[in-house]
């Protein structure tokens, strides 16, 4: 058991809802005999929830800071028959209808932001306006008619890295992929042992970096494998690569940004932010106008799949993409949550809808067994607070906040604010 805490890093417990996805993958491949892990299924799996991840990932940042957007599902339906429309009777060309689409979201976000941060309504009232607000305006604009998009612009939705190159007996553009993403796993274990050795710190034995290096190298090499056979001249799904790139660029700015640092602080104590020197109501509006412009990108992207824009486009999005941040391990009382996290729980949710599908459940089942995964979840979150311990997710940041501890809770947001690089 220690061996395996050095190899992970810390508590067990945090990796919980990962060893979950694994054996929920697993158990459903054994019931469907062997349907789950394929590669067709691997692709239909990323391609058909790829939005809601990608509604994770701004969501998660909200549920942080204290609040909740329940309109993410309604702007991404007005935002996809806008720019459906305007491919079709402007005739504009589909990269600028995407434009289009990224900035009607920023103002749709600008506009709740507004409400939120600087008038002091709480997020899931203005939200709750919007959901209505913007399902009508879709209903409205597209006259409750379904509109289609060009082949081209289905891309970003329904579209598969091309084949080039010499015939290497998996799609070259995935194996290219595959090898990159493992260059650049290895350089980051030996960037944060190399960072350990800096501070004088203690630094894990060589033989956990060189296993978990192996472990890495193993899943990677396995996924670009299932992904580049997949399909004979296409294999990773475009939608997926978006993902991966979005998640890249978010974990970024929330693990190693000032910005991110402030909205750990915000959601953790506001007055003690704001004491600190930290712009909460900045904070307030850039979440909200973030999740937005997420919003609007997933709406294409589902546009984009499903070949046209509709008038229930959208609807539920919300309830799934805060079940995700939940069961990703985000405190229901804010500040404490992860892009990563709701990554994982996000897939949960995708391998469950997946696999009851494939069962042929109901559903009704389906539903029923996601309300309870989800009261799970928070369930364990409460519980561990009520015993006096940090949430799978705090779990992550408890060492580091251990370190920084201060007499008073506004020097320990102090110094969070002034060393933003000290997250990890």
């Amino acid at each position: 058991m220690e061996a395996l805490k050095n190899l992970f890093g810390g508590s067990l417990r945090q990796f919980g809802m990962l060893f979950v996805l694994v054996a929920l993958t697993i158990l459903f491949n054994i019931l469907t005999g062997g349907l789950v892990i394929t590669p067709t299924n691997l692709m239909n799996l990323l391609n058909g929830n790829s939005y809601i991840l990608v509604l994770a990932i701004g969501m998660v940042m909200v549920i942080i800071v204290g609040h909740i957007d329940l309109s993410v599902g309604s702007v991404a339906a007005f935002v996809g028959i806008v720019v459906a429309i305007a491919i079709r009777d402007w005739g504009i060309p589909w990269w600028l209808g995407i434009l289009l689409g990224l900035a009607l979201g920023a103002v749709c976000g600008a506009w709740q932001g507004f409400w939120v941060a600087y008038m002091g309504i709480p997020g899931f009232i203005v939200t709750l306006a919007g959901y209505m607000f913007f399902r009508g305006a879709n209903q409205f604009v597209g006259k409750s008619l379904t509109v289609p998009v060009p082949k081209d612009f289905q891309y970003i939705g329904a579209g598969y890295l091309p084949e080039w190159g010499p015939n290497t007996g998996m799609n070259n553009s995935t194996l290219l992929l595959g090898i990159l993403t493992l260059v650049f796993l290895v350089w980051m274990q030996l960037r944060q042992r190399q960072a350990l050795v800096k501070i004088k710190a203690e630094v894990p034995p060589m033989w956990v970096t060189g296993t978990r290096i192996a472990l890495l190298a193993v899943v990677v090499a396995y996924l670009t494998w299932m992904f580049g056979t997949g399909r004979p001249g296409s294999s990773f799904p475009v939608p997926g690569l978006i993902l991966v790139a979005l998640v890249i660029l978010y974990s970024f700015v929330t693990g190693r940004m000032v910005t991110g640092r402030h909205i750990y602080a915000v959601g953790g104590n506001r007055l003690a932010a704001e004491l600190s020197g930290v712009n909460t109501k900045k904070v307030y509006f850039l979440v909200m106008l973030n999740m937005s412009i997420l919003s609007a990108f997933a709406g294409l992207m589902f546009v984009a799949r499903s070949t046209a824009s509709g008038p229930f486009d959208g609807t539920g999005w919300e309830l799934d993409a805060i079940a995700a941040v939940f069961i990703g391990g985000a405190a229901v009382s804010g500040g404490v949550g992860t892009v990563i996290g709701s990554m994982i729980g996000g897939l949960v949710m995708a391998v469950l809808n997946n696999g009851l599908q494939l069962m042929s459940a109901g559903s009704d089942t389906t539903q029923m067994i996601k309300g309870l995964v989800l009261l799970a979840a928070v369930a364990l979150d409460v519980w561990q607070k009520s015993q006096g311990k940090p949430s799978i997710s705090g779990l992550i940041f408890r060492d580091k906040k251990a370190k920084d501890t201060s007499p008073t809770e506004t020097a320990l947001v102090e110094d969070v604010v002034s060393n933003p690089g000290e997250l990890r």
